[in-house]
């Protein structure tokens, strides 16, 4: 993977994860903005069943990431 600014790394590394395994280790933040990026609210962590409450976890700076990846870096989760 090229070099891409943080967080756009480790969100991607989780939804890989979360695509293939359906879990992962990831930080709560992390999965979060993954199940974002995959469209898949049931990857939300336990608490954060709800959208708005999971969208607003993710600070500017990683509600940002999500935009970047969803715009211009979906091919790098094949």
């Amino acid at each position: 993977m090229t070099k891409l600014p943080h967080p756009i790394p480790d969100i991607i590394n989780a939804a890989r994860v979360l695509h293939a395994t359906g879990r992962t280790g990831a930080s709560t933040g992390e999965i979060i903005a993954a199940a974002f990026v995959l469209n898949r609210q049931d990857y939300f962590p336990r608490g954060y069943e709800d959208m708005v409450e999971a969208w607003d976890r993710l600070d500017d700076r990683w509600q940002m990431a999500v935009r970047i990846i969803k715009r211009d870096y979906m091919y790098l989760l094949d």
